[in-house]
């Protein structure tokens, strides 16, 4: 079980672990060691080691990892195979790809319905889901249990979506409006900020010429 204590840096690398993990099983690959692990993922062979060790270590000195055992472990801590019932709220470009996304549904997490606010939206039909008008949201919750809330409208709507999801009933919301949203205690959130990453490759870039000119 996690512990509450726990990082949200060492959280965050656990799908890292996941992904690695499972292209090793995969590949047909048994066991693993620390040291392979490091290698091939660029991080501290120790700073694996601690991580592993938040959650239970699953690993035998001279031994290492058993691949298998340890993704299984890895799948339970972050709840993927469990299943979950999501909806998107917002059929812009970001709502109608997550909507296209396929993988969602391997790995437990099923969109059960998309709903927007624009009459020209409205009853369009997007990767298998009619487009519902807003006004269905209250109604469509009450009749289905709904665990997460995708958020993506514009900013200004977006943490009156959130307020609305968590008062009927949603405990989870990914946020992909360009504004932080909050909730109560008891509700969990992640709000994700697409640009982030192309900043953070920028940067990266920025270095890299830096370095070649030096």
């Amino acid at each position: 079980m996690q512990d509450s204590r726990i990082s949200d840096a060492v959280v965050h690398r656990l799908p890292r672990y996941y992904r690695y993990l499972s292209e090793l099983e995969a590949a047909g690959v048994e066991r693993v060691s620390s040291s392979r692990m490091s290698e091939d993922m660029n991080l501290n062979a120790s700073q694996i080691r601690r991580d592993l060790n938040c959650f239970g270590g699953f690993g035998q000195q001279g031994y290492g990892y058993q691949v298998s055992r340890l993704k299984q472990e890895i799948m339970k801590i972050l709840g993927i195979g469990a299943s979950y019932k999501a909806v998107i709220v917002g059929a812009g470009n970001i709502g109608q790809a997550l909507l296209r996304y396929r993988h969602f549904g391997d790995e437990g997490y099923h969109i059960v319905a998309i709903f927007d606010n624009d009459p020209e939206m409205i009853g369009r039909e997007v990767g298998n889901h009619r487009i519902r008008a807003m006004s269905e949201l209250p109604q469509f919750l009450k009749e289905n249990k709904v665990d997460i809330g995708i958020i993506a409208v514009p900013k200004r709507y977006a943490q009156q979506v959130a307020d609305d999801l968590v008062s009927m009933g949603v405990t989870g919301l990914w946020n992909f409006a360009p504004v932080d949203v909050e909730a109560r205690r008891g509700i969990s959130v992640v709000n994700v900020h697409l640009s982030d990453s192309l900043y953070i490759l920028s940067y990266r870039m920025r270095e890299n010429r830096k370095n070649e000119n030096n």
